[in-house]
């Protein structure tokens, strides 16, 4: 029998009405149905290497479906240094860029999901990956994005008033200038150094809190509070290698965006892939 849409109305009732129970669902998700313990192991370098391993095999096995979505990621950085590239914001453009890292678990929730269902020998294509948002899931994750959107913004307004008291408060004339004044200048240089030292304390927060509350977050119904409590319990718990794998995540971007943003097609969805196996070795 062949089916119609039917009156109208109906229709968009039918279809609110679905949308609000998603969205009813994905508000429980933001408590912990699963009451289990989290249980957190130690992990050292050795981890770090065999998650990379792993996440390079899912690359190498994923390479067409995840080029696909990660194309999106370079382009994004390419239109941010363009609009940065306007007179006033040449300030913001490094600020702009390396926040990029401060954004990026959030751009890797597809690759978790693909990960994830790879290892459970399920379909792991593109589609599969952007089917999480159709997940109550979504919801908490979606939330514990505007967290990090939140701490971006914070850095991106204390590095315009480090520049207004530096450097500022009028803006440069081009970028050259821009560049001369911060490599030649006494001002300049204060705030390079404190630039640095205030992004690597904003990078640390965002590190220890999502470290594997992403991952967790799509594996287990534990609620928002306790999967970042969990990824923070693990961050203390392993300071070193923590630290080391946020050295290795700021090392690869770095590389990704220095070749003009296209090196991220491939860096990103490696780093994406290992933080999930990085994930299952963490968390029992």
């Amino acid at each position: 029998m062949v089916k119609t849409i039917g009156n109208p109305l109906t229709w968009t009732a039918r279809a609110l009405s679905g949308s609000a129970q998603h969205i009813g669902e994905g508000t429980g998700e933001l408590g912990d149905k699963d009451e289990a313990p989290i249980e957190v192991r130690d992990i050292d370098m050795e981890d770090l290497r065999g998650a990379l391993r792993a996440g390079a095999d899912d690359f190498t096995a994923l390479r067409t479906d995840v080029m696909f979505i990660v194309l999106i990621y370079p382009i994004v950085g390419v239109l941010l240094a363009v609009f940065a590239l306007n007179r006033d914001m040449i300030p913001l453009l490094f600020p702009m860029i390396s926040g990029f890292a401060l954004l990026g678990p959030v751009a890797a929730i597809g690759l978790y999901e693909m990960s994830r269902r790879r290892e459970k020998g399920m379909n792991a294509g593109w589609g599969d990956a952007f089917g999480i948002i159709g997940s109550p899931s979504f919801i908490p994750m979606a939330v514990l994005g505007l967290y990090l959107a939140f701490i971006f913004a914070i850095w991106m307004f204390a590095a315009y008033a480090l520049y207004g008291v530096t450097l500022g408060p009028e803006p440069p004339t081009s970028l050259w200038s821009f560049l001369g004044d911060v490599l030649g200048t006494g001002a300049g240089w204060l705030m390079l150094v404190s630039g640095m030292a205030i992004g690597f304390v904003f990078a640390a927060i965002v590190l220890a809190i999502s470290f594997v509350s992403f991952p967790l977050l799509i594996d287990r119904h534990v609620g928002l509070p306790r999967a970042v409590s969990a990824s923070v319990k693990i961050a203390r718990q392993n300071p070193r290698t923590v630290a080391a794998w946020g050295l290795i995540v700021a090392a690869s971007l770095t590389v990704g965006i220095a070749t003009l943003f296209i090196g991220l097609i491939f860096v990103l969805p490696v780093l994406g892939h290992a933080t999930w196996h990085l994930y299952r070795r963490a968390v029992v």
